[in-house]
């Protein structure tokens, strides 16, 4: 610690928007440097500096409230400090009180024209500023009460100015998760995925958030701020108690200043109808020793947003789900679901199914060929072996057509060939709307009525990665065919080539590009990559690509709920983007979709892919585990009525008799906790079920 009081040369602030008396202290570590300085009215104001002196972000205050009956908000200063060490942190602690502005105005020209009624300070307590003695963290945590009755606007803690007289708002990326991501020159709330108001999400209901952190880099640096949000924030006597209200707007729009913003707040939002509120309308009621409380941590790491939202999830590690470590939950939901194939989910006339666009078929979900294997007691075995033995029947079952390696050589060739037709030059795959891509007639209407959401020509990672897993898959069985060695050699390469030319990319785009904007965030793309990325490695042996499979993998995070709201179960949901659909017609940062999420998990399995074994410091194991089970949470009930229809609404009937009971619906609101949209079939959690049964038994 240092201290221009002790005789120390004075340090001049670089934050140009604070006064200063010339007194500052330094709180520092090995790895982030915090130095604090005094305001002509009290303590205080942080720069947090980089090891190598690079200004990282400001922490603009102590805190800051405004009430109602005064336009000039009132900081939260000290006049002094204490510093406490102990073993593991280093403190600052700081006795604050809010600033009386009508003390500063007695005896000035305004006291004859201007008198506020508050003549005392209306909250006091204390803010602690704790340093890890090893680790670039900061603890910051606020206690203070009312000193008055009044009705309150805003009350600010940590108010993070990143970029602020340094680097200003440039920016790599910065993630809000299942809000946000933006990278280079993209606003935070911008129209560049949704349409007001669904555009606007700086300060948003949290239950749409997927975790409590924000993180944003330039130039190799990271910072980030997470809190925990289901601690109360704000309480008095038997009224509604507060959480903390997150407010992120990159840049930082919210103070019209050349920085970005991460901050927390009250009041905090109670629903959708008043979000985004930086100024409470109504005010909050505030009494007489009305207790306020914020806490947040701030961290810095190398790297991007998604490293350090990843080393985020690494210090806090994932949540548990009751029963998550227990073989007998998954077996359960199996035998679940096996007894709805083996009664609702079956018609002797059309197969399994259901009655939605007569979704039906002979074709036998390979779960229920190995649950009759593995499970000979259950009650529903019997019944399903009949039914597979019927679709066997009608399917001809054993009376395969087995070509020869020449035959299956040359089939594999002539598809790859048809594939690599739409490879450009320079190894990327273009997304064409109105042709091999036009499956859906979503983004053609919206480019009438709104704006293209992708440009034909145009590229994105998984209009890549879905080719190169395709062409790699292809490579490596024709390297083991005789005589189709070189054809393979030539397919791999030109995958590689496709891969390469994504070399750059940081955030997973493209995926669902038949009804969202073709760069948003997106999780499909996520998981794609992250596939693609193992093949390539085992199919050359590079590291670089097991490097880009674990940071692939590592962006599936910020779309998955690793928290949840009191009496609202959330855990391990996910977002399939964070985006619109058709600019206006679904939002998907405040609606859960949880089949993406299975089949990646699926397709790894497919694969024979152990993410614990590429990425150790992250336990896969309980993260497949958290998405699938949060899947079978989302099984279909009609005695609950927690569903209705979205595009079809004549499934309404067929849902309300239980035909589609055991299935899972497509759609989640995290506001509502309700549940809608089609249905899908729960092979999809069974086959991950199965799979996270291997991987608990060592097998992959």
């Amino acid at each position: 610690m240092n201290n221009n009081i002790n005789g120390c040369i004075p340090l001049k602030p670089r934050y140009r928007k604070a006064s200063s008396d010339g007194q500052y202290t330094i709180q520092e570590n090995c790895a982030v440097r915090l130095v604090w300085f005094r305001r002509l009215g009290g303590w205080g104001f942080c720069e947090i500096y980089t090891p190598e002196g690079r200004l990282l972000a400001v922490l603009d205050h102590l805190g800051e409230v405004l009430v109602r009956d005064q336009e000039i908000p009132m900081r939260l200063e000290a006049d002094t400090y204490r510093l406490e060490e102990t073993e593991s942190s280093i403190d600052m602690v700081f006795d604050v009180k809010s600033t009386v502005v009508q003390k500063l105005l007695d005896g000035t020209s305004f006291a004859p024209w201007m008198h506020y009624p508050f003549t005392r300070p209306v909250l006091t307590g204390t803010v602690r500023v704790s340093l890890d003695r090893v680790r670039p963290e900061i603890t910051y945590s606020m206690r203070v009460k009312a000193c008055e009755n009044m009705y309150l606007r805003y009350l600010r803690g940590p108010w993070l100015k990143v970029g602020c007289d340094s680097f200003g708002t440039e920016k790599t990326d910065a993630i809000f998760p299942g809000i946000d991501w933006v990278v280079g020159k993209e606003w935070s709330s911008g129209n560049d995925w949704f349409r007001y108001p669904w555009s606007e999400k700086y300060a948003p209901f949290v239950n749409k958030m997927s975790a409590p952190c924000m993180t944003i880099s330039h130039g190799g640096d990271a910072i980030g701020l997470c809190w925990d949000p289901n601690m109360w924030a704000s309480r008095w006597f038997n009224y509604k108690a507060h959480t903390a209200q997150p407010v992120f707007a990159v840049p930082n729009f919210v103070d019209r200043d050349d920085n970005s913003l991460l901050g927390l707040m009250l009041p905090s939002a109670e629903g959708l109808k008043d979000e985004n509120q930086l100024y409470a309308e109504p005010p909050m009621e505030v009494h007489l020793d009305h207790q306020f409380r914020i806490d947040a941590r701030i961290f810095t790491v190398k790297g991007n947003a998604a490293d350090c939202f990843a080393e985020y999830v690494k210090r806090t590690g994932l949540p548990e789900l009751p029963g998550m470590a227990e073989r007998a939950t998954y077996e359960n939901i199996l035998k679940k679901i096996a007894f709805h194939f083996n009664t609702n989910l079956w018609d002797p006339e059309k197969g399994f199914g259901y009655p939605q666009r007569n979704a039906y078929s002979f074709g036998v979900p390979g779960c229920l060929r190995r649950f009759v294997r593995e499970f000979p007691d259950d009650p529903n075995t019997e019944g399903l072996k009949e039914k597979l033995a019927a679709c066997d029947t009608r399917n001809g079952a054993g009376h395969a057509n087995h070509r020869t390696p020449e035959e299956r050589g040359r089939a594999l060739t002539d598809s790859a060939d048809k594939m690599l037709q739409y490879q450009r030059e320079d190894g990327t795959f273009r997304f064409e709307p109105d042709g091999r891509h036009y499956v859906k007639d979503d983004f053609v209407v919206a480019r009438i009525f709104a704006e293209p959401m992708g440009i034909a020509e145009d590229t994105a990672l998984d209009m890549n990665m879905l080719p190169a897993i395709s062409l790699l898959k292809t490579a490596a069985e024709l390297a083991k065919i005789p005589g189709f060695e070189k054809e393979g050699t030539r397919i791999g390469e030109a995958a590689l080539k496709a891969f390469d030319a994504c070399d750059g990319d940081i955030r997973p785009e493209g995926g669902d590009f038949w009804e969202t904007p073709l760069h948003a965030a997106n999780l499909y793309a996520a998981g794609h990559a992250a596939v693609a990325s193992v093949l390539a490695w085992r199919y050359t042996g590079k590291a670089k690509y097991k490097q880009k499979a674990v940071y692939w993998l590592r962006t599936v995070l910020p779309f998955t709920h690793l928290w949840e709201p009191d009496g609202m179960p959330m855990l391990y949901n996910t977002k399939p983007c964070l985006c619109s659909s058709d600019w206006y017609f679904a939002n998907w940062v405040r609606d859960h979709v949880q089949w993406e999420v299975l089949s990646f998990f699926a397709q790894s399995a497919s694969e024979h892919i152990d993410w614990r074994e590429l990425d150790p410091d992250i336990d896969w194991l309980r993260f497949r585990q958290g998405i699938t089970l949060a899947a079978a949470r989302w099984m279909v009930d009609h005695t609950k009525e927690k569903w209705m229809p979205h595009n079809i609404p004549d499934t309404y009937d067929d849902y309300a008799r239980g035909a589609f009971d055991g299935c899972f619906p497509d759609t989640h609101n995290s506001a509502t906790g309700n549940y809608g949209g089609m249905f899908i079939s729960p092979a999809a959690i069974a086959d991950n079920l199965f799979a996270i049964l291997d991987l608990m038994d060592g097998k992959c």
